[in-house]
């Protein structure tokens, strides 16, 4: 089968966890660069990488790459690219735009120019003067970084964050691929206790549930590819039952998610049902100060409140504080927290172990990681016994 190089585009910071995702559904040609992890695979990697990565904005086909200094160059440069093997007669093709330090700076004349080299392209394959443009969607995005051109079909619709669990909004809610993220840094398992204190409406449980069940994060939705003609419906049939086999839905998960906000955990349960992850995650109605860390080797990974509008700092601070003087009393408790507050570590009562910069949309933030002592390893003989017996 043909091969085609792909492009899963990631959020700043979260590069080589997308990177480790990629290798991790068996694609090892992989390259990393600033806001994007380039991969060579076959079309039906469209549907596989849609439906299993967690932490990237979305996947897109690269239809190609060259240097564009002037208009002519980018229409000259785009009409050579293999147009008619992917857009239909039929298709809508509308083009997207961005630029920046490159010579051709005015983004709707790059828009307009690509457009042009596309439909004429299209017109020597079809031997058609019109496009309808009824038929399935192909978006088209012009990259123009320091003069080099970067173009691309964007597979996946609304963005990967969008798992179909998620219909309501809170205040200031996080990303699903970034609370993913959050996760997967935690290095949190599935025999492990999960706590979020600030739950809010239920993300990071619920993606940590997700991941614990090892359930693909966009079983539940559609991509725009899947009208494609180019991958075709037995593609993402066999990818949708590889997802399905592949998860654990019944594994039992000891995760928890708790509040001070009644209203807003009502929209966390909502989300939570929805997602048909009732069984795996309890809520609780509590502040900081109330709760309970007693729970051998357990995760605590969360996106509390940051402290940024008027007269909020001093309970969000306080909340810190008692994080840090609960968490404290189990040694065995790791505790992950992402906030903008340069203040944390102060109030929480103790230097973090790690720390790692990332954005919250557009906010900079530091994930605080304080590491607490591993559960023990099996010994080798039960495990191989266990084995054996299974």
């Amino acid at each position: 089968m043909t091969k085609i190089t792909l492009i899963a585009t990631a959020p700043m910071g979260l590069e080589a966890i997308v990177s480790r995702e990629v290798k991790n559904l068996g694609y090892t040609d992989v390259r990393v660069d600033n806001g994007r992890i380039e991969f060579d695979a076959d079309p039906t990697a469209i549907a596989r990488c849609n439906l299993w990565l967690r932490t990237a904005d979305r996947v897109q086909v690269k239809m190609g790459e060259f240097k564009a200094t002037t208009f002519e160059e980018l229409f000259e440069g785009v009409k050579a690219l293999n147009w008619p093997d992917w857009i239909s007669q039929d298709a809508e093709f509308p083009v997207d735009g961005k630029s920046q330090k490159s010579q051709l700076s005015s983004v709707p004349a790059c828009q307009s120019i690509v457009k042009k080299a596309v439909v004429e392209k299209l017109k020597e394959a079809y031997h058609v003067d019109w496009f309808d443009e009824r038929g399935p969607l192909y978006r088209i995005q012009v990259s123009l970084l320091k003069d080099i051109a970067t173009i691309t079909l964007d597979t996946s619709g609304v963005g990967l964050h969008k798992r179909g669990y998620r219909q309501l909004s809170a205040q200031a809610p996080i990303k699903e691929t970034l609370a993913a993220a959050l996760v997967d840094l935690s290095r949190w398992g599935p025999h492990r206790p999960f706590i979020d204190p600030f739950c809010g409406s239920g993300t990071i449980p619920i993606e940590a549930a997700m991941i614990g069940r090892n359930i693909a994060p966009g079983l539940n939705r559609d991509f725009t590819a899947q009208h494609w003609p180019m991958v075709p419906q037995r593609a993402w049939d066999l990818a949708r039952q590889e997802a399905r086999d592949l998860a654990k839905f019944d594994l039992p998960l000891e995760i928890i998610g708790s509040d001070i906000d009644a209203e807003v955990l009502s929209l966390a349960n909502y989300h939570i049902q929805k997602a048909k992850l009732g069984d795996a995650i309890k809520l609780k109605n509590l502040p900081v100060a109330r709760m309970k860390f007693d729970q051998p080797y357990g995760v605590i990974v969360s996106n509390p409140p940051y402290g940024e509008r008027l007269g909020e700092l001093k309970d969000v601070e306080r909340a810190y504080k008692e994080l840090g003087n609960l968490t404290r009393l189990n040694d065995t408790l790791s505790v992950f927290v992402l906030t903008s507050n340069e203040r944390f570590e102060h109030t929480y009562g103790k230097k973090a172990d790690k720390k790692r910069k990332l954005f919250n949309g557009r906010i900079e933030c530091n994930l605080y990681q304080y590491l607490g002592k591993l559960p023990p390893r099996k010994p080798r003989e039960t495990t191989e016994q266990q084995e054996t017996l299974s």
